[in-house]
C-alpha cells in the first residue's frame, strides 16, 4: 500500500480550510495544518520542515474587505505568503504542487460584462491591493516552486462568519428575525458553494496535469445574482418574510457594483466548474444545525 499524500493546508481552521480538510481526509489524504503565525518567518520555516508536505494549499489570509487595519492586509497576505514560499522552496524535497488562493477582487470594476483572466487587474480596496501584490510576489517563485494561482469570486456555505453577506442573511431568516439591516441592495455577485470551490482546488492541486502550473484561474459560477434576488430566494425557501432596512453605514464608497466571472479557462484545463446552484446552497445553509 502506498503512503498517503501529505497536504499542508494553511488556514485549516478557517471557513474554507475546514471544508478543504474534510474533503482531503475523506479521500484518504494526510492533512497537516500550519499551526503558527504566518508573519513569523522562523516559526513558518519550522512548521513547514515538520510537515514535509507533498502538496500545499495556501488559504490563510486576512479576507474581510471591511477590516479596519490596512497595514495588516499587506503583512498577512503579502509578507505571510512570502514567508511560506521561502520555507517551501528551502525544503530538501520541495512540494509537487502549491495552490495559492488570491481573489477576484483584484479585478476591481473593469467595466466589462464578464471578467476573464485576460482583464487587467485594477483593485479598489486594500484587501484587493494586497492580494494583487501577493500574486506578483508569488510569480517570482515560478522557477523554484510549481505554483497554481486561483482567483475565486464570491463563495459561501455552512460555517462562514456572519460578518459576510450571505451567512448574515441566512442567519436572519433562520431565526425568523423581524428585520435586517443591509447596505446597497443592487450589488450583484457571482456566488459559488464552498463545496464546489474545495473540489476544484483539490483537482488543481492533486489531479490536473503540470500544464496548470504557472497559470491563474478564475473560480466562479458564471452567473451573477443581485442582493435583492438572494433575499427573495431565501424568503421563498424559508417561508419567512422580514423587513429590509438600508443602513447608510453599510454602504461602501468603493463598492464594486457587479462581479461576474468567466470560468472558461478552468473548464478548458480541467473540465471542472462549480455545479451547485444558488438555491441548493441556500437550502443547505438554512437547514444546517451548525453555527453560521
Amino acid at each position: 500500500m502506498t503512503n498517503p499524500i501529505t497536504v499542508l493546508v494553511t488556514g485549516a481552521s478557517g471557513f474554507t480550510g475546514r471544508h478543504m480538510v474534510d474533503f482531503l481526509q475523506a479521500r484518504g489524504h494526510r492533512v497537516a495544518g500550519l499551526a503558527c503565525d504566518l508573519t513569523d518567518p522562523a516559526a513558518v520555516r519550522e512548521a513547514v520542515l515538520q510537515a514535509q508536505p507533498d502538496h500545499v494549499v495556501h488559504l490563510a489570509a486576512l479576507s474581510f474587505v471591511g477590516h479596519g487595519n490596512a497595514e495588516e492586509f499587506y503583512r498577512v497576505n503579502v509578507l505571510g505568503t512570502l514567508n511560506l514560499l521561502e520555507a517551501l522552496a528551502a525544503l530538501p524535497r520541495p512540494p509537487q504542487r502549491v495552490l495559492v488562493a488570491s481573489s477576484a477582487n483584484v479585478y476591481g470594476t473593469p467595466g466589462v460584462e464578464v471578467i476573464d483572466e485576460s482583464i487587467c487587474p485594477a483593485p479598489v480596496n486594500h484587501y484587493a491591493c494586497s492580494k494583487l501584490a501577493m500574486e506578483h510576489m508569488v510569480r517570482t517563485f515560478g522557477e523554484r516552486l510549481p505554483i497554481v494561482l486561483t482567483r475565486p469570486f464570491n463563495y459561501t456555505g455552512v460555517g462562514q462568519d456572519e460578518k459576510f453577506l450571505i451567512p448574515k442573511i441566512v442567519s436572519h431568516f433562520r431565526r425568523r428575525a423581524p428585520f435586517i439591516e443591509l447596505g446597497n441592495l443592487d450589488v450583484s455577485r457571482d456566488f459559488s458553494d464552498v463545496r464546489d470551490v474545495v473540489t476544484i482546488y483539490a483537482h488543481l492541486l492533486l489531479e490536473a496535469g503540470t500544464e496548470v502550473c504557472g497559470q491563474t484561474f478564475n473560480v466562479c459560477s458564471g452567473q451573477a445574482h443581485s442582493l435583492r434576488e438572494v433575499l427573495a430566494l431565501t424568503e421563498q425557501l424559508s417561508g419567512h418574510r422580514l423587513e429590509v432596512r438600508v443602513n447608510p453605514a453599510f454602504v461602501r464608497a468603493n463598492e464594486v457594483p457587479r462581479l461576474l466571472g468567466s470560468g472558461e479557462k478552468l473548464r478548458r484545463y480541467t473540465g471542472f466548474s462549480p455545479r451547485i446552484p444558488l438555491a441548493q446552497m441556500l437550502e443547505w445553509m438554512l437547514g444546517s444545525g451548525l453555527a453560521l
